[in-house]
């Protein structure tokens, strides 16, 4: 066997660990999303209104949202001190026992108030988590990966969210077809949380092996790491935290209204059977995955802006396509809707490990990375499904949401265009990457 084969081995090892366990956090993240739409305003606000349950359920995955930058600040130091591979381990078991929690936790009319309460405490628990995972998994792929191929292998640790989302959804697509909706109501989305505790042991399986990223590993050894990352981060690079944030906004905004808001206007607005709902959201998410592996390779070959820039010109572009789409309720034009808005999400998700990664030392990538990984997250997605219901419920038309979505869309575009010049072409920022 060649060298170049046995060298392979770690790599294709880093990033199926990558793949599985954020596939694993963000299906953990995507079912709370998915009963939130579905049926947590019955199951847990029973004492409000049918609308202002949906608003209070869709503020408890908002909350969530909140906890992400504290995460990625907490996580982001140890990862920086202590390891990435450790952080890996960790958030995997936190995100696992806050999931496992909601699936066991008591309704609003078995203990009262206490139920939205626990229920706020857990997302914030996995908002902690999330605010973590992603810039570990993200930098043990980019920083094991050869340097021509830093998009095409931090790719592995992107396709987790639309595999979790995937897995999600045809989590409650099967209980959906066995099961009539009063029991589903009852017990059966209890189903996909207690489910998770199988997922987070198979995951934790594969990242125990894997071994620690080769740049940390060297900064350890040359007594080279950051003491307080987070703040050399502020003082040496706060454009670079700007742009990577504000890069984010539209992707992650956008990116919830397909795979939460979706969901709930269609069932509750439009009257869509919710079994065809899924069935569109689970064809995205395809879509998704695929775009997000093609236009990662393809930046390892252009450069990560220009991909960026033609994602970002997508999703400015086809918000109020979208929802005209969506409104007929033709089970075509929905998909036609969601397959069009995932190329233009995954362009914008596909590069950005490597690019987050080529925005930040080594000694403070960390926390670089996934602070502004957070931030954008907070700022566009915290309560992107939470605005669009009131924007909806107040105008009564969808084209409220699509004009919001379009601002979001056009402040990221804004961001990208100040990405520096030298990551036009990836091959001259690959140095960026070496300790």
């Amino acid at each position: 066997m060649s060298s170049r084969a046995v060298a392979a081995r770690p790599l294709r090892r880093v990033a199926v660990a990558s793949a599985v366990g954020t596939t694993i956090e963000w299906y953990d993240y995507f079912i709370y999303s998915t009963a939130t739409a579905l049926v947590f305003n019955k199951v847990f606000f029973t004492s409000l209104s049918p609308a202002s349950g949906t608003l209070a359920a869709f503020a408890t995955l908002g909350v969530g949202f909140l906890a992400r930058p504290v995460g990625g600040i907490l996580w982001g130091h140890f990862g920086d001190r202590v390891g990435r591979k450790a952080m890996l381990v960790l958030s995997l078991l936190l995100m696992g026992f806050a999931t496992v929690g909601v699936g066991l936790l008591p309704t609003y009319s078995a203990i009262g108030v206490w139920a939205p309460i626990l229920l706020l405490v857990l997302r914030l628990l996995q908002g902690l988590s999330a605010g973590g995972e992603w810039g570990g998994a993200a930098l043990m792929a980019v920083e094991h990966a050869p340097e021509d191929r830093r998009g095409r292998y931090g790719a592995f640790s992107q396709i987790g969210v639309p595999a979790g989302l995937i897995l999600a959804q045809l989590m409650f697509f099967v209980l959906g077809r066995s099961m009539t909706d009063a029991q589903f109501a009852s017990w059966g989305w209890r189903v996909p949380f207690l489910a998770s505790i199988v997922l987070v042991g198979v995951g934790l399986v594969i990242r125990l092996r894997i071994e620690e990223s080769p740049v940390f590993a060297r900064l350890r050894d040359e007594e080279e790491r950051s003491s307080r990352p987070m703040v050399e981060v502020l003082r040496e690079r706060p454009r670079a935290l700007l742009v990577a944030s504000g890069s984010f906004v539209a992707n992650t905004a956008i990116g919830y209204i397909f795979l939460a808001y979706l969901l709930s206007y269609g069932t509750s607005v439009l009257k869509i059977n919710r079994t065809t709902l899924l069935v569109v959201v689970i064809v995205g998410s395809v879509t998704w995955l695929v775009s997000i592996l093609a236009s990662a390779a393809w930046s390892d070959r252009a450069g990560r802006k220009p991909v960026y820039l033609a994602g970002s010109v997508l999703l400015v572009l086809w918000p109020i396509p979208f929802f005209l789409l969506v409104d007929t309720k033709a089970t075509g034009w929905l998909l036609v809707a969601v397959i069009v808005l995932n190329i233009g999400l995954g362009a914008t998700y596909g590069p950005q490990s490597a690019l987050f990664a080529e925005l930040f030392e080594p000694r403070y990538r960390y926390s670089g990375a996934s602070f502004s990984y957070a931030v954008g997250a907070v700022l566009g997605g915290g309560f992107a499904p939470l605005i669009a219901t009131a924007l909806q419920t107040s105008t009564g038309t969808s084209l409220s949401v699509s004009l919001y979505l379009v601002a979001v869309a056009l402040l990221s575009l804004v961001a990208v265009l100040f990405i520096p010049r030298g990551h036009s072409r990836s091959s001259r920022t690959a140095a960026a990457i070496r300790s």
